[in-house]
């Protein structure tokens, strides 16, 4: 695993948000990182979407598709 060197602001950003949070700043840092993954990831998939885009419903298509039609 990496090891990162942060800003001295940075680190007291962590500690202090650490502390008020009540967790220890590896839990923080690790949260933060798990976070912005899942962002990146949402971030690719809107994308990768654009890119491919399906054909649009309309509202009964949907509802239909959704079983929400009798």
């Amino acid at each position: 695993m990496p090891t990162i060197i942060l800003e001295p602001v940075t680190e007291q950003r962590i500690a202090e948000r650490a502390r008020r949070d009540g967790i220890s700043e590896v839990d923080l840092i690790r949260a933060l990182i798990e976070e912005g993954l899942d962002d990146l990831d949402d971030a690719q998939m809107a994308v990768d979407r654009l890119g491919n885009p399906l054909q649009p419903l309309t509202s009964a298509e949907a509802r239909q598709a959704l079983g929400l039609e009798d």
